[in-house]
């Protein structure tokens, strides 16, 4: 009497985004990796879920990655495709993707927010560093007198025991305050759900909002965009910085009044590093394009060439737990929306 066994079926997975965006996401490497756990088309992505062509693959389907381009996930969506148990985002956040119906029918969420914090965490340690250095004035001063002129010995030039202000202890947040560590920076965080034993444990000193903006030399901004943060920086605490001071931007412009912020730059009062703006793309005759005491970048400080692996790296590992049977690294509640990015 002989046995045979038979081998279990890979899970149907399906791309569901800007298919311009799959050979950064899933390179060789990581597309080989995902092709050996799920039945996957490689050379496919959905960008409308009710495409002629598309609709006779949906009830099969269990696993959706998905990531930027992707169209919103309606319960009409939900309705057509049956079997599926978990969507891996390859984005941060998914919030304008997700509706509440997902998390009610049981399907397991992640996203790749995790992963996307590390550039952004770095773009922000860089500008930390050059700014406690006085480099972009210095720049500009170089530029136009093409001479050296060293620095009076007590300008408040260099980084020993300079004191950083933190809003927001999100991923993006975390991950500064841990690639601040090795540096001697004295840093404040304001979070209002980190209370003082959990800001101690990471390293740093939990401060009410003013108290941060009045004591910061530099101020990082790493919130997410809710009704609750909507100028959470206006013009009356924009005032409280000390001069001399500099802001940094990298999460969402909605956070900082724009037009309270010109108002001080204008002045030559403050500095700031802006990643991110409310409206963006500025109005071309914005003054935040011409101010010397502005650093204007357009949105690179998230994910960009290379970093764009590790994003689909990440829904491969995901898969990887979801197919052992063990939870999700990077699990998303749909209680955890309404106070995270």
């Amino acid at each position: 009497m002989t046995s045979s066994s038979t081998a279990p079926t890979a899970p149907t997975a399906l791309f569901a985004l800007d298919g311009s965006n799959l050979p950064f996401l899933f390179p060789a490497d990581v597309a080989a990796a995902l092709a050996d756990l799920v039945d996957i088309d490689q050379d496919h992505a959905v960008t409308d879920f009710a495409d002629a062509g598309v609709l006779p693959r949906l009830p099969d389907v269990e696993i959706l990655i998905t990531g930027w381009g992707c169209p919103l996930i309606t319960p009409s969506v939900l309705d057509t495709l049956p079997r599926l148990r978990a969507i891996l985002h390859t984005g941060g956040t998914v919030k304008k993707l997700l509706t509440p119906e997902v998390w009610e029918r049981g399907i397991a969420v992640s996203t790749a927010a995790a992963a996307n914090a590390l550039p952004v965490a770095e773009y922000t340690l860089g500008m930390i560093l050059l700014l406690g250095k006085d480099v972009f004035a210095a720049r500009e001063d170089f530029r136009t007198s093409r001479t050296f002129a060293p620095q009076a010995p007590g300008a408040d030039i260099g980084n020993a025991g300079r004191r950083v202000g933190i809003i927001g202890a999100s991923r993006t947040g975390r991950r500064v305050i841990e690639l601040l560590r090795p540096f001697d920076f004295d840093v404040l965080l304001h979070d209002p759900y980190v209370g003082a034993a959990e800001a101690e444990a990471l390293g740093v000193r939990a401060a009410g909002l003013d108290e941060l903006l009045a004591a910061s030399s530099l101020v990082s901004v790493h919130a997410p965009a809710t009704a609750e943060t909507h100028h959470l920086l206006d013009a009356a605490r924009l005032a409280l910085l000390p001069d001399g001071a500099a802001l940094i931007n990298t999460a969402r412009g909605s956070l900082v009044d724009t037009d309270a912020l010109v108002k001080e730059l204008v002045t030559g009062r403050i500095r700031a590093v802006l990643d991110v703006t409310e409206p963006e793309p500025l109005p071309a005759d914005s003054a935040l394009y011409r101010l010397p005491n502005v650093f204007l970048t357009p949105h690179v400080a998230g994910s960009m060439g290379n970093e764009l692996r590790r994003l689909g790296l990440t829904a491969v590992r995901e898969v990887e737990r979801l197919l052992a049977g063990r939870p999700l690294a990077h699990r998303v509640e749909h209680a955890q929306l309404a106070r995270t990015a």
